[in-house]
């Protein structure tokens, strides 16, 4: 399978970029990326991309299955606005250029508690991505919603004192369903899924993103 990327030098996105790159079932990943991120690999195209004029770049959107993994934070964003634009406007676009190329299979990363009803922002533009994307019929789409991410070394404080509360919560076992999740278990389960899951629209929700595929944990 060929695979393209938006959002690969994320945290999620550089696990997955490793792990696709190490998975016999893909013969090609081709990342979209804003500058060269020095990986050197026979199976990686790296795409210099603007990602304010997506159609320059859209005759190397053609594969099999497009990973979307973008995203950021109000706090590195700026505002609202700004934030609309990376979190909705580009995965929109590009999911618009895909399936227009033929590309067949949608994996996006969404996040716990998405929903275009919601009257938190960050869970309604989630959610209203979520449904712009299933507007335009993927023979496969597939979503994951998980919770709190740990990435590897983070510098975000909110996050270390969350993730050490959940751990601490749920050595009571309390609330297990929250615990938070490493992106490189995360990125195992969106290499697995466009493989293991039939056609048509997949939601794997916080709760059951552990217990899928058949990864240990």
């Amino acid at each position: 399978m060929k695979a393209l990327i938006i959002g690969a030098t994320g945290a999620t996105g550089k696990d997955l970029v490793q792990l696709l790159l190490q998975d016999p079932d893909y013969n090609e990943v081709v990342i979209f990326v804003r500058a060269p991120g020095g990986i050197n690999h026979p199976k990686l195209v790296e795409i210099i991309t603007d990602f304010g004029q997506l159609e320059n770049v859209a005759e190397f959107i053609k594969g099999d299955v497009l990973f979307s993994c973008l995203g950021t934070t109000l706090k590195a964003a700026g505002s609202k606005e700004k934030q609309w634009s990376i979190d909705y406007e580009i995965p929109a676009r590009f999911a618009e250029i895909a399936k227009r190329k033929g590309v067949r299979s949608m994996v996006l990363l969404s996040a716990y508690g998405a929903s275009a009803k919601s009257k938190i922002f960050y869970s309604e533009m989630k959610g209203k991505l979520e449904d712009k994307i299933s507007s335009l019929a993927f023979d496969q789409y597939i979503i994951f919603r998980p919770g709190l991410l740990l990435r590897k070394n983070t510098d975000r404080l909110g996050e270390r004192v969350s993730a050490g509360l959940l751990k601490f919560l749920n050595g009571f076992g309390l609330i297990k369903k929250f615990r938070p999740l490493p992106t490189s278990i995360l990125a195992e389960k969106l290499t697995k899924a466009p493989k293991v899951l039939t056609v048509g629209n997949h939601i794997i929700e916080l709760d059951k993103i552990f217990e899928f595929g058949s990864v240990s944990f």
